[in-house]
């Protein structure tokens, strides 16, 4: 059996043995990873370390890999929005799966667990701000996934189906994609003290939620549409900007991931806490105790 041999306009790799946006080398990131928007989240993270092996940043990526009680975990910010998470997750898994020497897929798989820590916008009574939500389901406004062989067997078709009914969806917008978390990775994590829904992740921050300043938006109802939205007892319970990609994607390439946000603004109370730093470290806390 030929092994896929990777060139060197596909797989890029740096000078220092790195990979191209990352710069991170293989040696250097552990099976456990936690996933922040914010590169100064990364240091929030990493404070709770009880050592630490290696720092690096690039761009908008920060990685610290290090040691929380026996665990070794790397913290990888990631920016904001579905295409960065296409890089990361990407090339997380090139580390992993991947002879930086060879440019060979290695002959035994190796799964990455990944937690995404976000913040986001509630769209239920249930969802105040300050209450922590995991992502069983993430509907992706963004398309990464389409353009991916194979998107049909990591996602909920079916859902994807009721979804854009219900919505009466334009396909000027592109088709939205529901990738699904890991299950196991999703009792591990959020346990009894997470709400658990659906959660939409929106290709911008602004018209994409349904927020409108100086420009319009194309379905002044979607808000209301998306809040009444129901299946199979489950409704989706907040905005994010990153978690379809990372299931989905992570799905694709064999790995085990899930998204948990701190609520820090209600659509629906119409209510916003800009001080969502100072207690999103609760949640920090409860990820590290549980991966």
């Amino acid at each position: 059996m030929n092994k896929k041999t990777f060139p060197e306009s596909e797989l890029i790799i740096n000078a220092d043995g790195s990979c191209f946006h990352l710069h991170l080398k293989p040696e250097q990131l552990a099976d456990k990873v936690i996933l922040v928007g914010d590169p100064a989240r990364v240091d929030t993270v990493a404070a709770h370390f009880n050592s630490k092996e290696c720092e690096v940043s690039s761009r908008e990526f920060h990685t610290i890999t290090g040691t929380y009680k026996g665990k070794r975990i790397t913290v990888q910010s990631h920016g904001i929005g579905c295409d960065n998470i296409d890089i990361v997750v990407n090339e997380l898994d090139t580390l992993a799966n991947i002879d930086y020497n060879t440019r060979e897929e290695k002959d035994e798989h190796r799964t990455l667990t990944m937690v995404r820590i976000g913040t986001c916008g509630g769209l239920q009574p249930n969802t105040p701000t300050g209450c922590f939500v995991a992502s069983v389901k993430s509907i992706g406004f963004d398309g990464l996934l389409n353009y991916y062989a194979g998107r049909n067997v990591v996602c909920d078709t079916e859902m994807e189906r009721a979804f854009r009914e219900h919505m009466q969806w334009n396909p000027i917008k592109g088709a939205p994609y529901v990738s699904v978390g890991d299950e196991e990775l999703i009792e591990q994590i959020a346990q009894d003290d997470m709400v658990r829904g659906y959660t939409i992740s929106c290709g911008g921050f602004y018209g994409p939620q349904g927020r409108v300043l100086r420009a319009d938006i194309e379905d002044p109802r979607q808000n209301e549409k998306i809040e009444s939205f129901e299946y199979e007892g489950m409704k989706i319970c907040n905005f994010e900007m990153e978690s379809s990609a990372l299931a989905g994607m992570a799905s694709l390439l064999g790995h085990r991931a899930m998204t948990c946000c701190m609520v820090i603004a209600n659509r629906y109370a119409q209510k916003m806490n800009t001080e969502y730093k100072n207690s999103i470290d609760t949640l920090i806390t409860k990820v590290l105790d549980r991966i």
